[in-house]
């Protein structure tokens, strides 16, 4: 297996939650490659500042199951990490903690949620979780690798903080600004300490949701990049090799009276408590709308972006999320994958994440799908590994479980897609052919049975 480049020093290990959403119990999601890894598709990251045996990670993990199963969920649960430790400190609303247990169980309110992520960050490896209910943050801790062992940077149990042996001082200025309600991390930010700064850092920029409500702030990150020199290509070359009809992109400025307009909401979702707005700094060239030209009988025509069809939007709302996470080396969660996109250009999406030729500084990609065909019939035709599928199922009293592919021990050559669909694995639809025959049958006597 051939190594990453060596800049490649930062990717996520696993993430793991509970009584958060549909996530009663406790939730671990693992991107570390297993046995089962297909060849060439693990980044080889050292930590511990050693080389010898450096940690093997997936840059792609997909999560597949029935309709309301939980697999959305799953993402805006890592979403809701993100959200909390940025907008914690600077909350508004000081005495109240804006999380979401899992509602189907009343005692569930009255039980802490749970989030904890652990990666390796500038080549070492971290670890950090934190459990808050509704009033105040019980515990939260951060500890790192360095020269073969764990150190730790804090430790808090309510208000109660221990602190590492570095930089102490600035430890204790955090100390002096914390409230029950806001994370230790977030304070610290605020603060510039330094231990701490990179882990803030790296929530600003990764665990980015694309779901179809921040698919409006998407397109204008895409925008933005049309109408910068440096990235302008890389979009048009994502729109050409879409083969959406598209021969060339611009923007042009909005209207003044509607860029004001569009500058007023996005002010009033900043200003929202406990939601934020898909990353992009708005700036007067973001005030842009994008046109796209399609090759006509005689010379090129140009569209609105409104009149594009729903496939070609939702590809324009990833194009900018995902180079910037190629570019950057950052963790995309995409929902609904396939939304009004082929299976092929899905495959390909995918590939873009799992090849180290287009994705050389270790980008990773979670998303979530009904399309099958990534799954694969054979050896090769499978997109995502054996230890890079997940499935989730929803138990009888609500709760989400999610489970991985490699716990069933799927041989190297099964027919994974096919099993899938057979039921073989769980994670699908029990669906009763009687009871919508029931159903055609009321439909057709007018509802009278």
């Amino acid at each position: 297996m051939t190594a990453p480049p060596a800049a490649v020093t930062s990717m996520l290990l696993r993430f793991q939650a509970t009584n958060a959403r549909s996530f009663l119990d406790p939730v671990e999601l693992s991107l570390q490659a297993t046995v089962m890894a297909e060849p060439g598709v693990p980044h080889l990251l050292p930590w511990r500042d050693v080389t010898k045996h450096p940690v093997r990670v997936l840059p792609a993990a997909g999560i597949f199951g029935a309709n309301a199963s939980g697999k959305t969920n799953l993402l805006r649960v890592m979403d809701d990490m993100r959200r909390l430790v940025l907008t914690s400190f600077k909350s508004t609303h000081r005495n109240r903690i804006n999380r979401r247990p899992f509602r189907l169980d009343p005692e569930a309110e009255n039980r802490p949620s749970k989030y904890g992520i652990d990666l390796i960050l500038n080549g070492i490896r971290h670890e950090y979780s934190f459990s808050v209910d509704d009033n105040h943050v019980i515990e939260e801790s951060a500890r790192r690798y360095t020269h073969g062992k764990a150190a730790t940077i804090f430790h808090r149990s309510d208000m109660t903080v221990e602190l590492g042996e570095g930089n102490r001082a600035k430890g204790r200025a955090v100390r002096e600004i914390l409230r029950p309600t806001s994370l230790f991390l977030s304070a610290a930010a605020a603060a510039d300490h330094p231990d701490l700064a990179p882990l803030y850092e790296w929530f600003e920029s990764n665990l980015l949701l694309a779901e179809a409500s921040s698919r409006s702030s998407r397109w204008l990150y895409t925008t933005h990049m049309l109408s910068q020199d440096e990235t302008r290509h890389r979009v048009l070359n994502m729109l050409h090799a879409a083969d959406l009809g598209i021969t060339s992109a611009k923007t042009e400025k909005m209207p003044p009276e509607l860029a004001e307009r569009v500058q007023k909401v996005i002010a009033a979702l900043n200003d929202t408590e406990g939601e934020e707005p898909f990353s992009v700094e708005l700036q007067d060239d973001s005030l842009s709308r994008i046109v796209l030209s399609h090759e006509g009988v005689h010379e090129s025509v140009e569209f609105d972006a409104s009149e594009e069809s729903l496939g070609t939007l939702v590809w324009l709302g990833l194009i900018g999320p995902v180079l910037d996470a190629l570019a950057n080396g950052a963790v995309l969660l995409a929902d609904e994958l396939e939304s009004s996109l082929h299976p092929s250009l899905v495959t390909q999406l995918v590939r873009m994440f799992q090849s180290p030729t287009s994705n050389p500084n270790g980008a990773q990609l979670i998303f979530n799908s009904h399309e099958a065909s990534l799954l694969g019939n054979s050896v090769d035709e499978r997109v995502l590994g054996r230890d890079q599928v997940w499935f989730t199922e929803k138990l009888h009293d609500g709760r989400t479980r999610l489970y991985p592919l490699t716990d069933l021990t799927p041989r190297a050559a099964e027919a994974i897609s096919k099993r899938y669909l057979a039921g073989r694995y769980g994670a699908v639809p029990i669906i009763s052919p009687e009871e919508f025959s029931a159903l055609a049958e009321c439909v057709a006597s007018g509802g009278a049975r």
